[in-house]
C-alpha cells in the first residue's frame, strides 16, 4: 500500500518577483563603457521590444534644436523617457540634413546619391533607417534605393558606411592617421541596434572593426566625427561642444513587448 507524501517546508515560501516597474526600467542606462585596441568607448545599445527610435532636428517653429541641452529644454512632460540620445547624419551650417532625412514618416530630404569630397561622399556612404513593423537596418545607399520601397518612420543618411556585408569599407585605412571623436551606428542579426562613441580619438579603421569583430553587425555606418556626442540621462551626461544637426533620439515604448 503506498502511503501519502507529507511535504515538509523548512521556511517561508518563496514569493515570485515582482515585474520591475516601467518608470525603474526607463531610468536604466543601457550604456556602458568599453575598449577596443586600447581606445576607451561607451556603447549604447536599443532594443526594439523595449524602446522606439526618432529622428528631431527643429523645434515646432522650424528652429533647429543645434545641441541636446536645447531639445531637452523643449521636450514636453508627456514625452516618453529618453533611454540615450546621439548626433547622426551629415548637415550643412542650417544644422539641417544634407542626405536623406525622414522624421514621424515626413520625407525632409531626398536621398543624396552625388560624389564629392569628404566622410560624406567617400562611398559608399550609408542610411540608417527603420519602424515599428520592419524593424531597423543599415543599408549602403545604392542598396537602399534598390531596395526599400516603402517609406521608413525614420531615416537619416550619413558616410562613410564602415562595415558592408560583414566586410570593412574598401577605402577605409587599418589604423589610419585621421584621428577624432566618432560616432557610428549598427544593427545586429537580431534586429538590436548598437551605438558606440569614442571617448578617446579614434581612426574610421579601428572603430569598424570594433562593430565587425565585436558586436556583429553587417553594416555599420559613421554618423559624424569631431561633433560627436552622447545624452545619456540616467547616468547625468549630457555632452555640449559643436553645434549638431540631426538627432537621434531613443525612447522607451509606450507598450515594452
Amino acid at each position: 500500500m503506498l502511503m501519502p507524501m507529507l511535504l515538509w517546508s523548512c521556511g517561508e515560501a518563496e514569493t515570485p518577483p515582482s515585474p520591475e516597474p516601467e518608470a525603474e526600467i526607463a531610468t536604466r542606462s543601457t550604456c556602458e563603457a568599453v575598449e577596443f585596441e586600447g581606445t576607451a568607448l561607451t556603447h549604447c545599445l536599443a532594443d526594439p521590444a523595449l524602446h522606439a527610435i526618432r529622428m528631431v532636428t527643429a523645434d515646432a517653429a522650424g528652429k533647429p534644436y543645434r545641441s541636446f541641452a536645447s531639445y531637452s529644454a523643449n521636450r514636453g512632460a508627456t514625452d516618453a523617457p529618453v533611454v540615450f540620445a546621439m548626433n547622426g547624419g551629415m548637415f550643412g551650417e542650417s544644422g539641417l540634413g544634407i542626405g536623406y532625412y525622414v522624421e514621424n514618416g515626413a520625407r525632409g530630404q531626398e536621398l543624396n546619391r552625388a560624389q564629392g569630397g569628404g566622410n560624406f561622399h567617400l562611398l559608399p556612404n550609408g542610411v540608417f533607417f527603420g519602424s515599428a513593423s520592419a524593424g531597423w537596418q543599415v543599408l549602403e545607399t545604392e542598396a537602399f534605393y534598390h531596395k526599400v520601397l516603402v517609406r521608413p518612420r525614420f531615416g537619416t543618411q550619413s558616410g562613410p558606411m564602415l562595415v558592408i556585408d560583414g566586410d570593412l569599407h574598401p577605402e577605409i585605412a587599418d589604423n589610419g592617421e585621421s584621428l577624432h571623436i566618432r560616432n557610428a551606428v549598427g544593427v545586429d542579426a537580431g534586429g538590436m541596434a548598437h551605438f558606440v562613441i569614442s571617448d578617446a580619438p579614434i581612426s574610421f579603421g579601428r572603430l569598424a572593426r570594433y562593430f565587425r569583430d565585436e558586436l556583429d553587425t553587417p553594416n555599420a555606418l559613421y554618423l559624424d566625427g569631431a561633433v560627436s556626442q552622447l545624452w545619456d540621462p540616467a547616468r547625468g551626461r549630457i555632452d555640449n561642444g559643436a553645434m549638431l544637426g540631426p538627432l537621434i533620439v531613443v525612447e522607451m515604448r509606450a507598450n515594452p513587448q
